[in-house]
Order: C-alpha cells, then structure tokens, then sequence
C-alpha cells in the first residue's frame, strides 16, 4: 500500500500550497521629511504581499466537490493529470482482478459475458459521463472534446499499439501456416514467426467491426450537409447502438454454451471423417465407384466384415470397437458419446441396432456429405477420389480452429474457499467502482484546465494521456497474456481486445450519445469519427479473414497509430473539420 500511501501525501502537499498566503508589509510608505520615524503612524492603509505560488495565474480555479485541491497553472493541471490518471488506473486495476476472481466462481456465460465487458468499459464509460454533464450546456460542450478524444484514444491505442505488442511479445514459430505452442527458434523473422488464433476470435472481430455501424448513423447528416436531421440521427444512432449493446451482452452470455456445441458437432465430423477413411482402405480404394457414388455392393461387403457375430445388424459395442481400432490420434474424445451419435445417425429405425440397410443409407449420406465439402477430384496417379482425405483434413482444420475444450468451459471446478474469493471480489469491484465514479470529474475538469493554461486541444490530451489510465490494466494483462505463447491464450488476448473496443463503441458510445441528446449538445466530431472508422475497420477486415499473424502484421498496428493522431490534426487544424 506505500504507492497509495505516497499518492494522498502528494495530495495534501498539493492541497495546502494551492492556497494564496498573505503576509505584513512592514516598510510602509515614506514621511514627507523623508526621516526614519520611530514607527508606522505615518502609514496609511498598509499594503500586503501576497505570496502566490509558482507559475501561478491571475485568475482563481475552481475547486471539484467543493474540496478538491485545484489550480490554474500547467504544472499544477499537469500533476493534477498525472495523480487522477493514477488513481483511474488503480480504479481499472481493481476491476480487472475482481472480474477475473468472480470469474473462477461463477464462469465464463454470465460474468464472462456481462460484467467483464461493462466493467472493463466503466473507466471510460464515467469519463464520459461526467465530461457532458459539467456546468451548463456551453460547458459541456466545450468539455465533452474530453469523453470523444478519450473514445477515440481508447479505441485506437487497444488496436494499434497493445494489438501490435502481443504479435512481438507472443511470436511463435510458424509450420504450415500455423503457430506452434511454445516455440520460438527464428527469433523475429517476419514471415516465420507469428501468433495464431481460434475462429471464434475470428468472430470477435467481425463483431467489432460491425459494431460501428451507430458511428456511420450519427455521422450521415453531416455528411449530407444537413444541420436539420442531426438531433434525429443522434436519437437513431442512440437505439441502434443500445440495441447493439443488449444483443453482444446476450451473444457474450450464450458464447460458451454455443462454443461446446460446436466442438461437439466439431468431434462427430471427425469421427465421421475418421471412419470413412478407415473403410476406404480396408476397401482398397473401390468404396466409390467409376462416377464418384457410393459402391454399395462394397459397403454390404464392409458390414459384413464389421458384423463380427454375423447376426445380420451391428450393436453398439460393435460399433465402439470399431471407432476405438481406428485409432483417431489427432483429438481425445468420448467413445461412448460417439457411439450414440454414430447409432443416431444410422438407426432411423429406434431399435438400437444398425441393419445392413440402414448401415448402405447411413455411409451413402456421410459420402455425399464429405463430396460436397471435398470436391470429388482423382487423385493423380492411383486414379480413384480423394475427396474423403480433403473432408478429413479440413475438418481436423475445423477442429483446430474452434480451439480447445479449456477455453470453452473456464470454470474452476475446485475452488479453494469460494465464500472469500466471492467476497474478495465483490469489494474489489466496489472500490473500483467507487474510484472511478469519485476521480472522473476532477480528471475531466483536470484535463479541461490544462488545456486553457497551454493552448494545447483538450483531445489531444484526452486522445493519448488518458487511455494510459484507463487501460493500462487491459494493456499488461493482454500482454502477459501473450508471452505465454499458446494458441489458445493468444486467442483470448485479441478476443478480448477485440471486445474492449466492441464495448467502446458501443457502451460508451450510447453513453456518450444520450448526452449530446437530452442536453442538446452538438455532434462536431468529424475527424474523430473518422479515425475510429479507419483504425476498427482496417484491423478488423484484417482479423476477421484470418488466424494466423506473421510478426510483419505488427508494423500496420504501429504504423496507424501516429496516422490516426496526425489525421486528426490535419483534419482539424489545417482544414479545419470539427
């Protein structure tokens, strides 16, 4: 506790040399015979010093809450700045460790889905908050510059630097276009080294990039040039993304649950996969026929050979022997539950046993299936299909891109101390809570004051200072995150990256949003927008067509970082958008 310790220090330090001190002024005036008298009579209202302080201005400040310790100088602001962007830090930490710990109670679907996401926002979401609800509506206009460079910053900081950090620091060793776990022999070459990802992080940032579409709405009439339809596009925009927000926190909700059944049907195809293969060895190759369709006659032939008893139907034990004498190496799953799903494929008659008939329909189905997904292509020299090898191989692709059953069930079963750990959480997210609601308004008012004292546009410091506060917490965990070098901790780095933006936009944006409409504000943020279009767009095309990441893809994060900010400038400073 000694940095908090230090921190309120410097606080009371700041607090009781803010005030302006008086003193006597002791020489007084001189006597008209100009003679030292014996005293002061002669003088008539003595003056006072007044001892301000260093770099001080004329004008007086204005203390937030009525206590707050404030300033009108820029080093004052600027320490100011640095003391409540601190203590927003500690807020997002607290946050970020409380939601982590529920995390391990209650799992992935209702905390993972809900509370994370907004929790993770809050920071940004109070920043915003309270730059538009400042003073008057002139004030806040003038201060919600804060909440938009702060949302833009945000957004572009997570997609830019700390995307293209995790690619450094999370490289592996790239085989056949994917990453391998833990390996890393090729130092930082660009093209053989990488990071590689599941399709559900895929899915993550298709989202992302679709969550702008409340920033195209509010940004039509300007656009179009119309002043008449922007308080109504504000309103449209405002529902939308609401609306959007609802439906990623019900999505998020139901992910985990979504995921298990995707392995699930991931798992069964490869069996199917598996035994098709199987039979088409132990046919030598004739279990299609010239054209490319199922040769029955050899899948009679194939039962037979199965039927082990020759009872004329195959029971499920003798279907479990035949998917354990496959030998399927590449995934590790229930026998038995493969048994039942193979039965309920076959069975169509509900006797709990495949007749030879139901055997030739159940392989002709899984034949036409496995063709139209492999293509039926000869193969060259052997002159029969290959296109059951081609299903096989993209359905271990499949497998491998839905990630592992460890991510989608990231419950711990055995928790020691549950009723602590719950508690520990619940008060790590209430002070949390309690900071950040506290110190956004004097941060707010911090960054407004210091922008009058320099000149300097309140978004510049709100687009680069700020987001360090705010998502600091975000930026180490991904981070070490990524120096694990596994594919599935990859993939929850960029997931979760890609939806700390998705709540940007969408829970801070209706946040912002609901401001501008019932306090009349108006909505000048050309540029800003702009920026926030570009950088999500761009990064999110890019990740949503792919799973891996040479490490030369961190050069197009790094590079749009000084491009968002040097944009903004020239479109507000030289041609003067607003």
């Amino acid at each position: 506790m000694a940095p908090q310790r230090l921190l309120l220090l410097f606080i009371f330090l700041f607090y009781f040399s803010s005030f302006p001190s008086t003193a006597r002024f002791i020489t007084g005036l001189s006597s008209p015979t100009d003679l030292v008298s014996d005293g002061i009579s002669t003088v008539k209202n003595p003056p006072f010093l007044s001892l301000k302080p260093l770099f001080s201005a004329e004008e007086s400040c204005e203390q937030t809450y009525g206590f707050l310790p404030c300033t009108t100088t820029v080093l004052g602001n600027l320490f100011l700045i640095i003391v409540y962007g601190y203590l927003m830090f500690l807020a997002a930490t607290y946050l970020s460790n409380g939601s982590e710990l529920l995390l391990e109670i209650l799992g992935p679907g209702i905390v993972g889905g809900l509370f994370l996401p907004i929790l993770g926002a809050l920071p940004d979401a109070m920043l915003i908050l309270v730059s538009g609800l400042s003073g008057t509506a002139e004030t806040a206009q003038d201060q919600v510059s804060v909440g938009m460079g702060l949302l833009a910053g945000s957004t572009v900081m997570l997609l830019t630097v700390i995307w293209g950090s995790c690619v450094v620091v999370g490289r592996c060793d790239i085989r056949d276009s994917v990453a391998v776990d833990g390996t890393i022999t090729k130092g930082f070459h660009l093209t053989e080294t990488g990071v590689s990802t599941d399709i559900w992080t895929c899915y993550a940032a298709s989202i992302m990039a679709i969550s702008i579409i409340p920033f195209v709405i509010v940004q039509l009439p300007q656009v179009l040039n119309s002043t008449s339809g922007r308080h109504l596009a504000v309103l449209i925009a405002l529902i939308i993304s609401v609306s959007m927000l609802v439906s990623y926190c019900v999505y998020q909700v139901f992910q985990p649950w979504i995921q298990r059944r995707r392995l699930a049907f991931a798992k069964h195809k490869h069996v199917i996969s598996g035994i098709l293969r199987h039979l088409k060895k132990q046919a030598f190759g004739k279990l299609l026929t010239e054209d490319g369709e199922p040769n029955t006659e050899i899948i009679r032939k194939l039962f037979e050979t199965i039927d082990e008893n020759r009872d004329g139907h195959l029971s499920p034990s003798e279907l479990k022997a035949l998917i354990i004498g496959i030998r399927f190496e590449e995934i590790d799953f229930d026998k038995d539950d493969a048994v039942m799903k193979v039965m309920a494929d076959f069975d169509t008659s509900l006797d709990s046993y495949i007749q030879e008939e139901e055997f030739v329909k159940g392989i002709t189905k899984w034949i036409n299936e496995a063709k139209q997904t492999g293509g039926a292509y000869l193969e060259p020299n052997a002159g029969t299909f290959k296109f059951i090898d081609q299903f096989h191989q993209q359905t271990k692709r499949e497998h491998a891109l839905l990630g592992s059953e460890e991510q989608s069930d990231e419950v711990v079963e055995h928790v020691e101390n549950p009723r602590w750990i719950s508690f520990k959480a619940v008060l790590m997210l209430l002070v949390g809570t309690l900071i950040a609601a506290a110190f956004a308004d004097p941060l707010v008012d911090a960054v407004d004051n210091f922008s009058t004292a320099t000149s300097i546009p309140s978004f510049f410091i709100s687009f680069i200072a700020l987001p360090l506060a705010t998502n600091s917490s975000e930026a180490v965990s991904a981070i070490i995150f990524a120096t694990r070098k596994k594919q599935r901790t990859a993939s929850l780095t960029f997931s979760e990256l890609y939806g700390a933006v998705t709540m940007n936009n969408v829970l801070c944006l209706s946040v912002f949003l609901a401001l501008v409409y019932v306090r009349g504000l108006t909505w000048d943020f050309s540029s800003e927008v702009l920026v926030i279009l570009i950088v999500c767009i761009v990064m999110g095309a890019f990740a949503s067509f792919r799973t891996t990441f040479p490490l030369w893809t961190c050069s197009i994060a790094y590079i749009l970082y000084p491009f968002s900010l040097a944009l903004v400038y020239v479109l507000d400073y030289v041609f003067g958008w607003s």
